[in-house]
This record gives structure tokens, C-alpha cells and sequence, in this order.
């Protein structure tokens, strides 16, 4: 990826196990603030909400 290209890798972490479990790529001019989302997560086995980390 170019140095200045406007999107960027962002990791995922699960609320409960505290486990980073995916990357992703978002816009940020468009999504300024954290993601989330409910994602599958392994260690729970389960469907769980997952938070961007810095």
C-alpha cells in the first residue's frame, strides 16, 4: 500500500476473550471512528462483538 493512500489495515479484538482475531482494511476519511462488529470467534466458539485496536 501506498504512504499516502486513504485506507488502512485495522485489527479486531473480541470483547470477551480479549483474543485479536482479524484484519481488515477501512477508509479513514469515511470511518473516523472505531469499528465494530459481531464476528465469529474461536476461542469462544460463538458470535461475539469485536472492537478496532490501535
Amino acid at each position: 500500500m501506498p504512504k499516502n493512500d486513504k485506507r488502512v489495515k485495522i485489527t479486531l479484538e473480541c470483547t470477551e476473550c480479549k483474543h485479536r482475531n482479524y484484519i481488515t482494511i477501512k477508509s479513514k476519511v469515511n470511518d473516523r471512528e472505531r469499528m465494530e462488529m459481531k464476528k465469529y470467534c474461536n476461542h469462544d466458539r460463538r458470535h461475539t462483538l469485536h472492537k478496532e485496536t490501535r
